[in-house]
C-alpha cells in the first residue's frame, strides 16, 4: 500500500503544481507529500519533478508516469468501494471541465442538484472555452461541443447544439436583410475567435443539402460567446452563435435569426472522460444527470 500512497501523493502534486496545494487538499503536511514523492523517486530510480521554492513541474518521466497512474488510482478507489459496500454512496471530488455559457446557464443547476442528492460529493469546476489535456490537468470528465478528434477519451452524447446567425433590428433597418449567403459579403461579420486555436470559427450553413463554411472578413473578434452576442444586440453587426445563447433574445425581439432555412446541422454535445475499465461513481451519475437535462 506505501507504493500506492507514494503514487496518490505524486498525481495530486502534478495536479495542483505545488506540495502546498496538494497536502491543503488532502489534509497533510506538504513536507509529508514532499517526502512521499521523494521515496517514489529513489524507487523508480528517476526524477518525476523539476522543484522549485514556490512550485513544481513534471519532468517527462514524470508526465509519462502520471498519464498512466490516474488511471490506476481510479480503479483503485473504484475496486475499495465495491469492496467496501458503499459503491451507492457517491463521493469524492468531481472535477469537471465546461464551456462558459453552456457550463453557466444549464449544468451549474443541475451541479446543484446533484450536491443535494449526493452529500458527499464535491465539485472543482472549470468554466472555459479552451481545450485542456484532461489526464495531464487531473480533471475527470469535460463537456465539449463538436465533432471529436482524441481518440484516447471515452464520449457520450449528451445532446445537440444548433448554430444561428443573428443580427438586431436596429441593423437590419439600416443595412437590410440578407436573403441569400452571396448578400452576406456587404455586412459586418462578429467573428468568434477560437480559444482553443486562436483562428476564427467560420460561418457554417447548409445549402441544397450540403455544408457552406464561409470566412467573412471582420472589424470585430471576439474570444468569449455572451460578449459577442452582447455585441450583435449593440446593432454592430451579424454574428452566428449557439442557439440556447440567443434564445430569450430572439422570443423577446430584441434579436432576429438571419437565413433560417440554411442553418447548418446541428453538431454533437459530448460528456468525455479517460479511458478506464472502471468508470468512478462521480462521473456515472453526472453523465446520467446531464443525458437528463436533453441540450438541444
Amino acid at each position: 500500500m506505501n507504493s500506492l500512497q507514494q503514487l496518490a501523493a505524486f498525481a495530486a502534486t502534478a495536479r495542483h503544481g505545488s506540495f502546498a496545494a496538494a497536502a491543503r487538499e488532502a489534509g497533510s503536511a506538504p513536507s509529508t507529500l514532499a517526502k512521499a514523492v521523494g521515496r517514489l523517486e529513489q524507487a523508480l530510480g528517476v526524477r518525476l519533478f523539476h522543484r522549485t521554492t514556490r512550485q513544481v513541474s513534471l519532468t517527462p518521466d514524470g508526465e509519462r508516469l502520471y498519464a498512466r497512474c490516474q488511471r490506476l488510482l481510479v480503479e483503485v478507489d473504484e475496486l475499495q468501494a465495491e469492496a467496501s459496500g458503499v459503491r451507492a454512496q457517491v463521493t469524492g471530488v468531481l472535477r469537471i471541465d465546461l464551456p462558459i455559457v453552456l457550463g453557466r446557464r444549464f449544468v451549474l443547476p443541475m451541479l446543484g442538484e446533484l450536491s443535494r442528492r449526493h452529500p458527499g460529493l464535491a465539485f472543482d469546476v472549470r468554466l472555459q472555452d479552451a481545450y485542456v489535456d484532461l489526464v495531464k490537468e487531473g480533471v475527470d470528465a469535460a463537456v465539449r461541443i463538436g465533432e471529436l478528434k482524441d481518440s484516447s477519451l471515452v464520449a457520450r452524447r449528451i445532446g445537440s447544439q444548433s448554430l444561428v446567425l443573428v443580427a438586431s433590428p436596429a441593423y437590419l433597418a439600416a443595412r437590410g436583410s440578407p436573403r441569400r449567403l452571396d448578400q452576406l459579403g456587404g455586412h459586418d461579420a462578429l467573428v468568434f475567435r477560437l480559444p482553443s486555436s486562436g483562428r476564427d470559427r467560420p460561418w457554417q450553413f447548409r445549402q441544397k443539402g450540403r455544408p457552406v463554411d464561409l470566412h467573412p472578413p471582420t472589424r470585430l473578434r471576439i474570444s468569449e460567446g455572451e460578449g459577442l452576442v452582447q455585441a450583435a444586440l449593440l446593432g454592430l453587426g451579424l454574428a452566428q452563435v449557439p442557439d440556447y445563447f440567443v434564445r430569450d433574445e430572439l422570443a423577446r425581439g430584441e434579436l432576429v435569426e438571419v437565413l433560417p432555412n440554411l442553418r447548418p446541422a446541428a453538431m454533437p454535445v459530448s460528456l468525455v472522460y479517460p479511458a478506464a475499465r472502471l468508470v468512478p461513481q462521480r462521473v456515472r451519475v453526472l453523465a446520467e444527470a446531464l443525458q437528463a437535462l436533453q441540450l438541444r
